[in-house]
């Protein structure tokens, strides 16, 4: 009897914790089957709402841009240096540098130029092109070119100016925002900024080196070649060229050009009716002057022919 009260105390503990972490795990086990099952519903469209999908209906372009200058393994004591090349007319050209972007322009009549940068040592420079839908195309040749500046060296560290975007675009009138990555050199830095619509050039002062954004607010609809200068405390300076898209009704004066030309459209709608409607009583006063005239004139003839 003894020995069985010891047996029953001994396993009293361990069947205890057993059936408490049975209990947990099926109440885990509900747990999960609960989440599983119990979803968020989606929300049932309000009232007046509208859906909006978007379909890429064309392919990417099939033809990439060619980099006809600078040529393969040349030097340059300088920078910024011209890149040239042809390219599927319309779309834009992104040219790389060390795959980085430096630089871009829009394809006109079938060839692009755009200047760059370039980076201390070896330069390995590429294009794409890129469609309204952003869809890119083939890679361009690899044109390897070498930048040395012994100047560097007693003026201060090179300056480096890219960014993640080489095209952005905001609605006209609304304000349209730029990051730009700025590296080495020796601040302050000072920005000259040349939006490409025709306004005064926006100067820009930064105390350090990083991330800088800059903003612009277009006016009219287009688009805007954008050339971006810094230079450091040092004089040393870098360039970026990129695209600014103002969403829009390109010609913003259309709708004031047609204006006065509908309004003068009708102006002369007016004299017409008038000129219809006084058509049959004219027609009317001038037959009945003409039977008068003609009447004198026979009464004149038949008492001449009396008087004789």
């Amino acid at each position: 009897m003894v020995n069985k009260i010891r047996f029953s105390a001994q396993w009293t503990l361990p069947i205890i914790i057993a059936a408490c972490l049975l209990a947990l795990f099926v109440s885990l086990a509900h747990t999960n089957r609960a989440l599983a099952i119990t979803q968020i519903p989606t929300p049932a469209p309000m009232p007046g709402s509208y859906g909006i999908a978007a379909t890429k209906l064309q392919a990417p372009p099939a033809q990439g841009a060619t980099i006809s200058t600078p040529g393969n393994g040349s030097s340059f004591s300088s920078s910024p240096t011209t890149v040239n090349g042809i390219c599927p007319n319309g779309l834009l050209v992104q040219v790389y540098d060390n795959s980085v972007m430096v630089g871009s322009v829009m394809c006109t009549n079938g060839s692009f130029s755009v200047q760059v940068s370039l980076f201390s040592g070896t330069n390995e420079l590429s294009s794409l092109v890129y469609d309204e839908l952003d869809q890119a195309g083939p890679v361009s040749n690899i044109a390897t070119v070498n930048y040395t500046n012994t100047q560097f060296s007693a003026f201060g560290a090179l300056i480096t100016l890219t960014s993640s975007y080489g095209r952005r675009a905001a609605n006209a009138g609304n304000e349209l925002t730029w990051p730009l990555q700025l590296s080495g050199g020796t601040g302050p830095y000072a920005f000259s900024i040349d939006w490409g619509d025709g306004t005064a050039t926006e100067l820009k002062s930064q105390p350090l080196a990083g991330l800088v954004d800059i903003a612009h607010t277009y006016k009219k609809a287009g688009i805007y070649q954008i050339n971006i200068k810094v230079t450091d405390v040092n004089g040393v300076s870098a360039f970026l060229q990129v695209i600014g898209l103002s969403n829009g009704k390109v010609d913003a004066t259309a709708p004031a050009a047609t204006g006065p030309t509908t309004a003068t459209t009708k102006i002369l709608w007016i004299p017409a009716v008038i000129a219809v409607v006084l058509l049959f009583p004219a027609y009317w006063l001038g037959r009945r002057s003409q039977l008068v005239s003609l009447r004198n004139k026979m009464a004149k003839e038949q008492a001449a022919y009396k008087e004789e």
